[in-house]
Parts: C-alpha cells; structure tokens; sequence
C-alpha cells in the first residue's frame, strides 16, 4: 500500500512525547483517532494531534498496546526487510557476546522490545529454537522472520510456545507446538556456567528456562557463608545447584509448588553429581517459609525468586504486598548477618518500589537490612534505552541482621 494511502493514528494533545522519543507502545487511551479501518496487522502512519509525523506501526484494534511501532524515519516504512535486518542485528550481538562459550547456543536470541521486535521472543537451546508471539500484529511477518533465523542459525527444529492469556490480550488464538524441522529430544539439555541442565521445551514454563537470571545464579557462591541454604521457587534448580556447586558442606532446601519441575530439579541434580546436598520440597512457598518461621529455622542463605506476581498494573497494590509478606518471612528464617537474595520479574514493580519492599519487609521482620547489589538481567536481554520497561528484572542481595536494642 502506498505511504500517502495509510491509515493514520492521530494522538491526543500532550501526549506524544514518549512516542517521539522512540518509545513502541501506543496504548489505546492516548490516541485521538484513527482514520480508515485498519485491521489487525495493518501498517499505520503515527501523527502527533497536530498532525507532525512520528513514525510508522502495526495496528491491532484487540489489544490495549493498540500500535506497536518500529519504525521513527518516514522514509522508511515497514517492510520485510526492516524485521529481517532487527533479526540479524539481535543474532549478531549474542554471537558477539557468547563468542567462544557453551552459552553461545543456550541464550536468549531475541528478547522483545530489547531488540526493538516487540512481540516476538526466541530463546535458543542447542540445535533447537522457541519461538513466542505476543503480537498478533507482528505476527503477520512469521515465515521472514522464520525463514531468517533459520538461515541464520540453520537449527534442527522451532517450537512455538504462547504465553498465557494472550488470545485475551491480543487476540492471538496459538497452540504450542512444532513449527519447523525436527521435535526437540527428550530430554534436552543445556549448558548454565559449569553446570547442565534439563529444559522441557514443550511444556515447561515459559519458554523452558529462565536465562535472565544466568548471571545471579553464578554470582551466589560468593555471598555464601556458611553451609545452609534455602531456594524458594526453586523451579528446576537453577539457584539450588549453583549453590551446592559452591562446596561439599553445603546443604541446600529447594522448594517449589510445581512437582513437575521439582522431578526436573532432581534429575538436574543427579546429572551434575549434587544429588546429596540438596532436598526438595513440593510445598507453596508462602506457607512452607512461614511455618519453618515459626519452627526457628535459620539459614545462611536464602533466595526469593518468585513468579511475576503483578501481571497488570491493577494489580500492583496486592502484588507488593504479596512481595512484603514473603520477603518478611524470609528474613525472620536467616541467621544474624545472613545473605538474602530476592528477585522480582514484575515489570510493573519498579526499582524504588522493590527497594521500598526490601524496607519495609526488614521493619516488620524486625530486622535491618543492608543492600549489597542491585542487580538485572543477563545482559543477552538488553534494555532498550527508550523503553525502560524492558529493565523488569530486579534481584537484590541484601545483608540482615537484627535492630539493635539498646537499653536507656
């Protein structure tokens, strides 16, 4: 379709300003109008209210992000060539980033607006790719998306995996499953610093692994002092065995509410020869740390990395709270001068809130807390310096120890 004939999306006065500066979301409440019907998928010129251009989109009249933009230059509209050239750039920046090492084919190949293709994640687990949309919009560009990557890293077969919800949020009616090539084995492993680790591709959670955290879990031998630990949502042992890697004294507690992902842990654990210092515990976790609270249960060591617990902003008073009452617990089961080190993968909890929960949990744990690190994302899911959202990840290690009391 000719540039002159495409439908334009106007926004609303004094709204803009994000936009200009490169920012891809237009949510449905900052646009005046739309000219035309645009449909899923079409492409839409993007004008401020008083007509200047900002650049071009992908429109979808079911989803809250209404335009997904991807491109600020107006002589450059949206074409094929646009999201092949994005894909060729983000498979380049972890061949750069992973030259030489294992991780170069366990990692994040593509991560969202980070690469500036928001709407579509590819992890990438040996020979095998998973694919995620969460864009019914860019969706339209699968096969040279696809026909890209599979050039570009030639793998035996791509999985499609869908998140939850998205057919209510964007319309996306998907079903898990093979895409391209070859089903991946079973099981399939991968490598994580000096350490293997199963992933269930097809129906494990998300898209089989948490690579973000890669580099948190190799930095927890370095706070461990001493030989208890304790790793709650432990999903398939990520954090659990980086710590029992850290010596033979070392006993690790993995609790997780998933027993599927627990069988997975065990095997992880058998596989790297760790099998004895680690227990599982198939329990939800609130209740399990508060009740080991409760018993006078201390350890050296505890990590907190829950699931996203504010999934919409609406949601974000009953998720901090949610965050405070496990954090609090947590710290009432550490030893004096122990380490904790707790994470939130919530977009909509921002570093302030999260440095507010670790306060405020410290207060009602009666204790003080001492931030050591604030920490993020592997760095093969780069933050994209116009859109924040991209930096969700937030994991801090923190020092607590008991208020002092002090007699008059």
């Amino acid at each position: 379709m000719p540039v002159d004939s495409l439908p334009v999306v106007r926004i609303k006065p004094r709204r803009a300003l994000p936009f200009f500066s490169r920012h891809p979301w237009v949510f449905a409440g900052a646009i005046h109008s739309v000219s035309g019907l645009p449909q899923t998928g079409d492409q839409v010129i993007v004008r401020s209210h008083e007509g200047q251009f900002i650049g071009y989109g992908l429109f979808n009249p079911e989803s809250n992000i209404r335009v997904r933009m991807y491109s600020w230059e107006e002589n450059r509209p949206i074409e094929e060539e646009l999201f092949v050239g994005r894909v060729e750039q983000a498979v380049r920046l972890r061949t750069e980033l992973f030259a030489g090492s294992p991780q170069a084919k366990a990692c994040r190949l593509i991560f969202s607006e980070g690469d500036r293709l928001s709407g579509l994640t590819v992890d990438q687990y040996g020979d095998w790719l998973a694919v995620q949309w969460t864009s019914a919009a860019l969706r339209r560009f699968t096969d040279p998306i696809l026909d890209c990557l599979s050039d570009l890293v030639q793998p035996q077969g791509i999985w499609l995996r869908t998140e939850k919800g998205i057919k209510q949020q964007e319309g996306l009616n998907l079903n898990d499953g093979l895409v391209r090539g070859e089903s991946p084995p079973s099981p399939l492993v991968i490598p994580d610093g000096a350490l293997e680790f199963e992933v269930d591709l097809c129906s494990g959670q998300k898209t089989g692994f948490y690579f973000d955290q890669r580099d948190n879990r190799q930095r927890i031998p370095h706070y461990l002092r001493g030989d208890r630990v304790l790793d709650l949502c432990c999903y398939t042992g990520g954090f659990s065995l980086h710590a029992a890697k850290a010596g033979e004294s070392v006993r690790v507690t993995g609790v997780d509410s998933s027993a599927s992902a627990l069988e997975v842990a065990r095997r992880n654990a058998e596989r790297n020869g760790l099998a004895d210092r680690v227990h599982w515990v198939c329990e939800d976790v609130f209740d399990f740390v508060e009740q080991q609270g409760e018993a006078g249960e201390q350890y050296d060591l505890i990590v907190l990395d829950p699931p996203k617990l504010a999934r919409t902003r609406g949601g974000l008073n009953r998720a901090l709270k949610a965050y405070v009452r496990l954090n609090r617990a947590a710290m009432r089961c550490l030893r004096p001068g122990g380490t904790l080190v707790t994470c939130s993968c919530s977009g909509h909890v921002s570093r302030d809130d999260f440095d507010q929960i670790v306060a405020q949990s410290a207060l009602e744990a009666g204790s003080e807390a001492q931030i050591l690190e604030r920490r993020g994302q592997a760095a093969d899911h780069p933050v994209f310096a116009s859109c924040l959202e991209t930096s969700y990840l937030k994991c801090t290690v923190a020092r607590v120890f008991p208020t002092e009391l002090t007699s008059e």
